[in-house]
């Protein structure tokens, strides 16, 4: 990127220090951190080793703040090379002045740099590019200019030729109309105030399609809907335009247009006595009317909509980071079972690595309801693995065969946990290349069982080997821009990852694709070596993978793990280029390594203010006195899980005052659904879900979250159920 800005060889429309003040001004970043920041990113380092072992650089940039500056300046950096591509396009045209080089060098969004460009921009012939080229450009340009007497024949008269396309007065004053009117609506100025006028004070409304007024849509609410365009929450912005791309909604933007248009005759009609001043007006109503106003609407509303996508992205990323960081049960032995009536229940055990043991089929419900013979299967597997959890995919049957398990537990005192686990995507995982790799042996509905035990041992190990768009916790996520969504999501996965680190020995390469610095084909290749070579015994072997060089070491190591490895360190967050200076601080205190790890009084005895230098200062000292304290401590939570009413089976059994507990399966702008055990989440509206005044849903609540919930309402025939949060 550097190399980029300091080496444009065209106009060099932007320069290196000029986009540095941009960064700063977008991102509130002190400026000695954004060169140090960019610096980083041109020597490839990635956003976690940045976050985590840069900070004396940056200035303690957390992550959120190093993706918004690497966002920032992906940006700009594309902005200078659209400047250069349009630079290069009118200076082709030879219609390059001074004065319109200066305003596109000083460009800082695409959309202004486009409004410069548009009329230099190659399109179909228009009318007026017709009209242009019959020799009707210096007729436009007469009646622009308002000064030419005489009579409007005597005027024209010079243009007009029986033998020339252009025969009559009329034909002259149509054509000059047409270049007119293209020039006025290309105008990049009246561009861009109309389309403030319009985000500032537009009225979006909404109808219903005819052939549908009479018939009931999921649109229902939009048949005679009008809002601020500037005030329109995104979910309704993205379901107007679906229900637009279905047929079924149309909308429209409305501004003052008498007012803007009569701006427009006040800016261009210096003498209203001219001959030529109704043509004059009649080119500015039609630049308005047919290209400026309806081209304007639409950038508007697609303007709106790309924020509303933005906005929806950032909630699919929160949920998912949510779901991925939600506490683990950890290393227990799990039942899975993926609850099914007609082909019943598939039971998969793994034991506290993780690794697959058993499987079973049972009947306990309907329609075969062979529940001795299940019973009997599950008891004898529960003493034969020792099985501490159960996990219950929240699926169809999920609800009977809870039930099936507790009368078992309660029947025989067993000391066993059963939990409901969300399955969401666990069928897409079974049919994927990563599970026939895993578990290519075995029915792809026993793959979904193995799936569901190991989202309860671990909900990040395993959600990484599924599309995050298949975890169900997205806000129109098939209506969104799918690079900035692939990209968002890849970037919550990874700092999640990278914040717990993995053990390098158990973890799939679906887990280790997602560590800095090591991507598919190399995780693939530390699978490899493992196979072949057994487990890692310390983190310099690391560097005998095939295409792992020194910097995708130097970025990986540090959030690799290895247990009982010859040095202790190799098990923590310490990067192998402070080993060294652990090492001054251990001899120092006059104690060996593994007596300083896990030693509070030992560790508090190290002045962290001696060991400053020119290349580690007090923040990157003061992590390594805490991962000491608390090596490789999982951030994550205590596993908590919610336990669904007995009595409630079907929507049908709720009543309104009935206080429940389930657990939040999805948080959107608008409100958190939740699961409470009948096959159709509850909908806890924003209003409902604070006893205080909550602009956005996250502030409060999280996917996997348990919750307490009053019902309020209940629509049987709609499937719609409203909820309030129990609020103490």
């Amino acid at each position: 990127m550097l190399a980029y800005y300091t080496n444009l060889n065209y106009h060099q429309p932007m320069i290196y220090s000029k986009m540095i003040d941009y960064l700063y001004e977008d991102c509130g970043i002190a400026l000695p951190s954004i060169r140090a920041t960019l610096a980083l990113f041109a020597e490839g380092a990635t956003i976690p080793f940045i976050a985590r072992y840069r900070k004396e650089r940056t200035g303690g940039l957390d992550e959120t703040q190093l993706k918004n500056l690497h966002t920032r300046n992906t940006y700009y950096e594309a902005l200078g090379e659209r400047q250069e591509t349009v630079l290069k396009a009118i200076t082709e045209q030879k219609k390059l002045t001074p004065e319109l080089q200066k305003a596109i060098a000083a460009c800082r969004d695409k959309q202004t740099l486009e409004d410069l460009y548009l009329p230099y921009k190659q399109r179909r012939k228009t009318k007026a590019d017709i009209a242009d080229e019959q020799g009707l450009t210096p007729v436009a340009d007469l009646i622009l200019d308002q000064v030419a007497t005489g009579s409007r024949d005597s005027l024209l008269a010079s243009f007009v030729s029986k033998d020339g396309p252009i025969t009559t007065p009329e034909l002259a004053l149509e054509g000059a109309i047409h270049i007119l009117s293209q020039r006025i609506s290309d105008e990049a100025t009246h561009r861009q105030r109309l389309r403030e006028k319009i985000l500032q004070t537009g009225i979006l409304t909404t109808k219903i399609a005819s052939k549908f007024k009479d018939t009931p849509t999921k649109f229902d609410m939009y048949t005679a809907f009008s809002e601020p365009l500037r005030n329109a929450a995104s979910h309704r912005l993205l379901a107007i335009r679906r229900g637009d791309k279905e047929g079924i909604l149309s909308w429209k933007i409305a501004i003052q247009e008498d007012s803007f248009r009569e701006d427009l005759h006040r800016r261009y009609i210096r003498n209203p006595s001219f001959v030529f001043t109704p043509e004059l007006r009649a080119a500015i109503d039609d630049a308005f009317s047919k290209t400026l106003y309806p081209s304007l609407q639409k950038a508007c509303f697609t303007l709106k909509c790309e924020d509303a996508e933005k906005d929806s992205i950032l909630v699919f990323a929160k949920n998912l980071e949510n779901l991925l960081m939600a506490p683990p049960a950890g290393a227990a032995v799990v039942m899975g079972i993926d609850p099914g009536f007609r082909t019943g229940c598939k039971i998969a055990i793994v034991d506290a690595t993780g690794q697959y043991k058993d499987t079973a089929t049972i009947y306990p419900v309907p329609p075969h309801s062979k529940i001795k013979e299940a019973e009997d299967s599950v008891l004898h597997m529960i003493a034969a693995y020792n099985v501490r959890y159960i996990a219950i995919g929240n699926g169809t049957g999920s609800k009977e065969t809870m039930q099936f398990i507790k009368t078992i537990i309660k029947a025989h005192t067993l000391s066993v946990t059963p939990v409901v686990v969300n399955e969401s995507g666990a069928s897409v995982y079974s049919a994927s290349d990563i599970a026939v790799a895993e578990y290519g042996h075995l029915d792809i509905t026993v793959r979904g069982a193995i799936s569901i035990a190991h989202r309860l041992q671990d909900p990040l190990a395993e959600l990484v080997k599924i599309d995050p768009k298949a975890i169900g916790v997205g806000q129109y996520q098939h209506d969104v821009n799918q690079t900035q969504l692939k990209d968002a999501l890849t970037f919550t996965t990874e700092s999640a990852v990278n914040a717990i680190g993995v053990d390098i020995n158990t973890a799939s390469a679906a887990l280790l694709t997602y560590i800095a610095g090591i991507g598919p084909t190399i995780a693939q290749n530390v699978v490899a070596y493992r196979e072949k070579n057994g487990p890692f015994l310390d983190r310099k072997t690391i560097l005998k993978v095939a295409k792992l060089g020194p910097k995708a070491y130097e970025q990986c190591v540090g959030f690799l793990r290895i247990k009982n490895a010859k040095n202790p360190l190799d098990d923590s967050a310490i990067h192998p280029e402070s080993y060294t200076l652990v090492e001054r601080m251990a001899k120092d205190i006059q104690v060996p390594i593994k007596t300083l790890i896990g030693n509070r009084d030992k560790i508090m005895q190290i002045a962290l203010s001696q060991y400053v230098s020119d290349m580690i200062g007090m923040p990157t000292l003061q992590d390594i006195a805490n991962e000491l304290l608390k090596p490789g401590v999982d951030p994550r939570a205590e596993f908590r899980y919610a336990t669904f009413a007995e009595a409630i089976d079907d929507i049908a059994d709720l009543k309104e005052g009935m206080q429940l507990e389930g657990v939040v399966t999805n948080v959107t702008n608008f409100g958190a659904f939740v699961d409470i055990g009948v096959h159709q989440d509850g909908l806890i509206h924003i209003s409902k879900l604070s006893k205080t005044f909550v602009k956005n849903a996250h502030d409060c609540i999280a996917v996997g979250e348990p919750v307490q919930v009053t019902v309020l309402a209940v629509d049987v025939v709609l499937k719609r159920i409203q909820l309030g949060r129990v609020l103490s």
